[in-house]
């Protein structure tokens, strides 16, 4: 009998944190792995245990379209999308420029949409695929600071919803990922960005106290990236995979507080957990 051809995988954001832990754990149950990210030469580690690695600029539609190509033309096939690209822009909405609140936009939405539009005819033609997207319990709560962070996982969370109700017809699988604070460099950058903008002046206080919350060594320093990756390969193998899936720290009882609680109370409890770190 011939053996069966690996399935294809091309993971983004893979030269650090989720997509890295992503990428071994799919190598690992023998996927082919594609690895994208801007920094490729990060990504070497990869590359030595087997993967293939790809630049990616999820702002630049030439990036998008070369990057999705050169996996179809050397496979011929892509059965899974994962897409983990993406950073926190955070400050005051009075304080972020508008330049900076679209390029949040183009590198966690529009970059991301652009993938999936250039994934899906494969997916279609060999009837079927999983197109996993990794938002954030971020798409469901909100914080002071973090504006145009939450507005792009916000639009994520639905934009995957309709996605996942066009695509079913087709054998294709579309599954959120929503996780909690994850020890990444995520928060490293969102923190450095949170005290360049707003770090003095009028909402100095509020930024503080947040960057303060999550810092490195803070009480949300998150769990292993591990548990994402996990995921991932959970729902990849789950005969009918959830819609959705909430891991890593704080993220069940934070998404549980939310749907539960008044807006007022939810702001009064958020108000007091920032204090409390600062």
């Amino acid at each position: 009998m011939a053996q069966q051809k690996a399935k294809v995988a091309l993971v983004t954001g893979a030269s650090s944190g989720i997509g890295t832990a992503v990428a071994l754990a799919l190598l690992e149950r023998g996927y082919t792995v594609y690895g994208a990210a801007r920094r490729v030469g990060r990504m070497q580690d990869l590359l030595a245990r087997g993967a293939h690695v790809v630049p990616l600029d999820l702002t630049d539609p030439g990036s998008t379209d070369a990057c999705v190509e050169l996996v179809l033309q050397r496979e011929g096939r892509l059965d899974v999308l994962v897409n983990n690209a993406g950073y926190g822009s955070y400050g005051a909405i009075e304080e972020v420029p508008l330049e900076e609140a679209r390029r949040q936009f183009e590198v966690n939405l529009f970059g991301l949409a652009r993938l999936t539009q250039l994934a899906l005819p494969a997916m279609r033609k060999q009837g079927g695929g999983h197109i996993v997207n990794v938002s954030s319990i971020g798409g469901k709560i909100f914080t002071p600071m973090g504006a145009w962070y939450h507005a792009t996982k916000h639009a994520l969370e639905g934009w995957s919803d309709v996605l996942r109700m066009e695509v079913a017809p087709f054998g294709i699988r579309v599954v959120i990922i929503e996780p909690g604070a994850i020890a990444t460099e995520w928060g490293g950058i969102a923190r450095d960005g949170l005290l360049a903008t707003s770090g003095q002046g009028p909402y100095q206080a509020q930024a503080r106290a947040f960057a303060n919350m999550i810092k490195p060594d803070g009480r949300f320093a998150g769990s292993s990236p591990a548990v994402v990756a996990d995921t991932v390969v959970k729902a990849l193998s789950a005969r009918r995979p959830r819609t959705r899936y909430a891991v890593g720290q704080g993220a069940r009882p934070i998404l549980l507080a939310r749907a539960l609680l008044p807006d007022r109370v939810y702001d009064s409890l958020m108000r007091r957990v920032i204090r409390a770190s600062a």
